[in-house]
């Protein structure tokens, strides 16, 4: 295979047409709103219900109508450890093909970057502590969520081949567990912050004595702010050319059983906790190396996750008519 140079071009916001694959999401509407404060003036968002992104014909009118000289590819089917065990070929085939498409369709339109955003999913099970980038090829992913994992690991394989064979930026950013207002608290697809504030918050409301969990609750994560993540997806695109895979985190890892207590005490639920050890922890530890992010491009995380949470709560108190709970 021949390897091109890759092409740099200088990122000038007011200049760029910039195309925000989820933008309307959870994390897209913060990307976009980090893009407007860059002076960003052309900002396109496709929606679901115009353009599906697993299509090929759909894509290619995308992009001729858009023009876009950056995309930043956030969409993807996403959940819980329960919503990956019941929907493996879903979560698969969605993600690998939305990448698939919407990297091979940049190339074709003539964009001037691509920035993927892919998963800590895509760690192998076993990874050791922090993970680097460089393990990210040192074993399979953890069996519940592998084919989510595996579907988002295949961009960054992508995006070296298209550095390496056409010359694009193509450049490929890995964050951790995203939190924050506006997440999904939908108890069947939710990931674990909303899902613990959420039983927390309902069994005040209804005075239980004990919440039940899933797992052991010895498993620990790393957990990252939602504008803080914005913040980082940004910069990389702003300031990172090199085609190698980045860590985004918080630098933080925190065993469930020390969150569930951080939730309850911000939630002020005092009753007590039975985990449901029948039920799958997920991947053992998780908790990133983020020295390349700051040498990078200069990410550090600035939200602890103590206040982070607190946002968290209360904009879901202050919306949760909106978002269905009762």
């Amino acid at each position: 295979m021949p390897h091109l140079k890759t092409v740099v071009h200088p990122v000038v916001w007011p200049q760029e047409r910039d195309l925000v694959t989820g933008g309307a999401g959870f994390v897209g509407s913060y990307v976009v709103e980090k893009l407007r404060e860059k002076g960003c003036r052309t900002i396109v968002i496709p929606r679901s219900r115009d353009c599906d992104l697993r299509e090929a014909a759909d894509v290619e009118r995308l992009y001729g109508q858009a023009r876009p000289t950056l995309v930043i590819h956030l969409a993807a089917r996403v959940g819980g450890i329960g919503a990956n065990a019941r929907h493996p070929g879903k979560f698969f085939y969605d993600n690998a093909m939305m990448g698939l498409l919407v990297l091979e369709y940049a190339r074709r339109s003539g964009a001037r970057k691509f920035l993927g955003v892919g998963t800590i999913c895509a760690y192998p099970k076993l990874t050791p502590v922090p993970f680097r980038e460089s393990d990210l090829w040192n074993g399979y992913p953890e069996e519940t969520n592998a084919p989510y994992g595996l579907a988002k690991k295949l961009l960054l394989v992508q995006a070296q081949a298209y550095a390496a064979e056409y010359g694009l930026n193509a450049v490929t950013v890995f964050p951790t567990n995203l939190y924050g207002p506006g997440d999904n608290f939908d108890p069947e697809t939710s990931h674990v912050i909303p899902a613990l504030i959420l039983k927390c918050l309902q069994a005040k409301e209804a005075n239980l004595p004990q919440v039940t969990l899933w797992g052991s609750g010895r498993p620990s994560r790393e957990f990252l702010f939602v504008k803080d993540a914005a913040e980082a997806i940004v910069l990389a695109a702003e300031r990172h050319n090199d085609p190698e895979p980045v860590n985004i985190g918080s630098g933080m890892e925190i065993k469930i059983s020390g969150l569930i207590r951080l939730i309850a005490r911000l939630t002020d639920y005092r009753g007590e906790f039975v985990y449901d050890t029948s039920k799958p922890d997920g991947q053992p530890r998780r908790h990133l190396d983020t020295t390349r992010a700051k040498e990078r491009f200069g990410f550090a995380a600035r939200t602890s996750l103590e206040e982070g949470l607190r946002q968290t709560i209360e904009w879901y108190r202050a919306h949760k008519m909106a978002v269905g709970a009762g």
